[in-house]
């Protein structure tokens, strides 16, 4: 079998909105949806010419439980396109653009569409498994009698709402606090948190105002808003490190450095990118702006080593690609937190992590900062869980066309120990 070369065309994605403000009346299929329709839009692609449609998400809803497919045909997907979703944390889109990437390969398929797409001011709250399983037993009920004395045997504790927490299932341990431990592990200061935190936001506000951002970013307006929203609302333009260092820490609170200004904040929206073979980029007249190489995904224990995704997969891809650091010109890496990002980074560069972990003869190398996430990143620009992937896969191709560069590698850290990272070549 032939292994086909995989295309990068465009992608787009909604602005990001901070939790409870611009999306808070919207479901996460239809901010899908509209990313969906504003790249359709954008690339003159016709309803029936997508091969596959995969979508990422972290938040699931019961009434769109396969929300690929419900964002797909409201976006004007035709109801012939197979849609199915997946979900691996915070790489859920990198996994939906690795699947359809690797369809493309296998010659499944010409032209798909991978992304994904979140809200979490839409969270499902569930009342608690006793009074899931008492409620299960009035689908038998025939008469209004039998209603009243359900009603009659319930308590006050029946109607407690469990709210989704954002922890490790397998540990219990809340993200926050794992990287409050792993700062500490490897001396990540409140201040270079800090520091960090203040350029991300910096860098966001100045490609929001360079423009580069707005080409990536498709307007939502939808009825009963008072005006279109255009803009990532979290990027704040007047950050500084003087400012964040006034705020408290947020998981730890005696000696904790993570705050809410050097963590990322929970984000809606949705973003999508466009995949074709050689020959689906004839037969649709589309141009491609970069190729998508290869990727990897690898896990850890979460327990340990929860947030050290990229730390693991990036020398997993350079090596499995034969690259090293310096030959790549562009990297966008997912900001969970500044700490996650920082220690990543610190042991990249570490021999003993190098030779204990990697198995080298010292350390894997130093990625540059200006290579690094130069139009900010998560902590600014915000993580919808399930859409990020495709978010910094669309700036990462974006940023080495505005450059002039050749190579780009863009990879994160998720929930459940894992990471991804992803090669891609300048068209």
């Amino acid at each position: 079998m032939d292994i086909k070369e995989v295309y990068f065309v465009d992608g787009i994605r909604t602005p990001f909105q901070k939790a409870g403000t611009g999306y808070r009346n919207l479901m996460s299929y239809q901010l899908g949806a509209n990313a969906i329709q504003a790249v359709m839009q954008k690339n003159n692609i016709e309803e029936k010419e997508f091969e596959q449609v995969c979508l990422g998400t972290v938040i699931h809803q019961t009434q769109t439980s396969n929300v690929a497919r419900e964002a797909a045909l409201t976006g004007g997907v035709t109801s012939f396109t197979p849609c199915h979703t997946v979900s691996q944390a915070c790489i859920s889109a990198n996994a939906a653009i690795a699947s359809m990437s690797d369809v493309i390969r296998l010659g499944r398929a010409d032209l798909t569409l991978a992304g994904g797409t979140d809200s979490v001011s839409d969270i499902p709250i569930q009342f608690p498994r006793e009074m899931r399983q008492k409620l299960f037993q009035t689908r038998s009920f025939k008469s209004s009698g039998d209603y009243a004395k359900f009603l009659l045997k319930l308590r006050p504790g029946d109607f407690k709402p469990e709210i989704p927490d954002i922890a490790e299932f397998t540990t219990g341990t809340v993200m926050g606090m794992d990287c409050e431990r792993s700062a500490a592990k490897y001396d990540i200061t409140r201040e270079e948190q800090d520091e960090y935190a203040a350029r991300s936001q910096q860098l966001a506000a100045k490609a929001w105002e360079d423009g580069y951002l707005k080409e990536e970013v498709t307007g939502v307006f939808y009825p009963g808003a008072s005006d279109e929203i255009t803009f990532d609302n979290g990027v704040r333009k007047g950050t500084t490190k003087e400012k964040l260092q006034k705020l408290n820490p947020a998981f730890e609170k005696k000696y904790g450095t993570l705050t809410a200004g050097n963590s990322s904040f929970l984000t809606d929206g949705a973003a999508v990118s466009v995949l074709a073979s050689e020959e689906g980029l004839k037969k649709y007249e589309l141009k491609p702006k970069a190729k998508i190489i290869d990727h990897v995904f690898t896990a850890r224990n979460p327990g340990e080593e929860l947030l050290l995704g990229p730390a693991y997969s990036i020398p997993k891809l350079l090596n499995k690609c034969k690259l090293t650091l310096d030959d790549i010109d562009v990297f966008e890496i997912h900001e969970a937190f500044a700490a996650q990002i920082l220690y990543n980074l610190k042991l990249l560069k570490s021999k003993k992590f190098g030779k204990n972990k990697l198995g080298l003869d010292g350390a894997f190398g130093e990625i540059p900062m200006e290579k690094l996430n130069l139009w900010g990143g998560s902590l600014s620009i915000g993580h919808p869980f399930g859409a990020t992937g495709s978010r910094i896969l669309n700036t990462a191709v974006h940023r080495l066309h505005i450059e002039n560069k050749k190579y780009a590698v863009i990879a994160a850290c998720a929930a459940g120990g894992h990471g991804h990272a992803m090669l891609i070549e300048r068209v």
